[in-house]
């Protein structure tokens, strides 16, 4: 199996420079000779050498990482993951419509896309759910934390505040109607404070920062084991702006899937991303797509499209789930 850079004790600066140029894996450094390192990441000919000589000493000491024998790649049965599906839980979104095609929430283990145009709700639904995967268990949540990586500068505490003060009110009307104890004594614990304190937030500016930030993630995960949702608000904003180079942007894309997706996996967590829209013309026909391409669309297992309705102020919503890699179902 492949070994991601993350595992490795290089420096966080080199590291950094890694990511950004492309590298993902120790074997796609080992593969360039050091003076093609430090040309292509923009490190000295010595840090290149010296970047090389752990990465090789580090997988010979450690062959089966390396080799593949690890724990993340033991064998298991369709039906086990069957029963994976059954019992990952949900996060609920309070919009019954949007559960119920979701066929409960938005899923853990899995990662989901939000598209739209500005101003539809996609920035508001990543703060509400970074306030509904704190929902204790005993009222259907999964008692969480979130992590809220921002790109465009969207998040806004203030509609934070309301959304979780509005979320409280609403448990403790569930509450007032059931003599469970176990609801009231969650309920003590579930206050703004705690919810504000369990939202951790990242401001990137670039496209390095936020590569930089996602594969930094696992040592924050491991240190904060109760979260169970990872959003990013604005996948496509660093990499339209400051990103030039097609060929690289696609790579550092699909690296940064890659990435996401082994979280959601080992650390049985929801991802959330939000995508704008671009305008694609095709046969003299103008249409919205979300954008950073076709093969940006098979990242996300699902991909949520809202629009405006047609002369009304009501959003429509659109779902595509990623059944197989090339293979889409589409759901009104």
């Amino acid at each position: 199996m492949q070994r991601e850079l993350v595992g490795f004790p290089l420096s966080p600066a080199v590291r950094v420079k890694l990511v950004a140029a492309g590298f993902q894996t120790a074997e796609d450094v080992l593969e360039v000779k050091p003076s093609e390192l430090s040309k292509e990441v923009g490190i000295s000919k010595e840090e290149a050498l010296e970047t090389l000589q752990i990465l090789r000493r580090e997988c010979l000491t450690n062959k089966p990482r390396c080799a593949g024998t690890s724990v993340a790649n033991k064998k298991c049965t369709a039906l086990e993951l069957l029963e994976q599906e059954h019992t990952q839980g949900f996060i609920i979104t309070f919009c019954s419509a949007l559960d119920n095609i979701l066929g409960g929430g938005i899923p853990l283990m899995k990662t989901t896309e939000v598209c739209g145009v500005p101003g539809v709700g996609k920035t508001q639904l990543c703060m509400q759910l970074a306030v509904d995967v704190q929902i204790p268990e005993c009222f259907g949540g999964v008692a969480g934390e979130a992590v809220f990586i921002d790109t465009e500068g969207s998040f806004m505490v203030d509609r934070v505040v309301s959304l979780a003060t509005a979320c409280i009110q609403h448990l403790h009307l569930i509450a007032g109607t059931h003599t469970e104890e176990e609801q009231q004594k969650a309920l003590k614990d579930f206050t703004l404070e705690n919810i504000l304190s369990h939202i951790y937030y990242f401001r990137c500016h670039d496209y390095t920062e936020l590569l930089a930030q996602v594969y930094l993630l696992p040592d924050f995960l491991s240190d904060h084991s109760k979260v169970q949702l990872v959003i990013i608000d604005g996948i496509a904003f660093p990499f339209r702006h400051d990103l030039d180079d097609l060929f690289l942007r696609t790579r550092l894309l699909n690296g940064l899937a890659q990435q996401l997706i082994s979280l959601a996996n080992k650390h049985r967590l929801a991802v959330i991303l939000t995508n704008q829209m671009t305008t694609k013309i095709d046969k003299n026909q103008a249409s919205l797509v979300p954008a950073l391409g076709e093969s940006w669309g098979h990242a996300a297992t699902i991909r949520l499209i809202f629009h405006w309705e047609q002369k009304q102020s009501l959003r429509d919503l659109e779902m595509l789930l990623s059944l197989l890699p090339h293979h889409r179902q589409k759901v009104l």
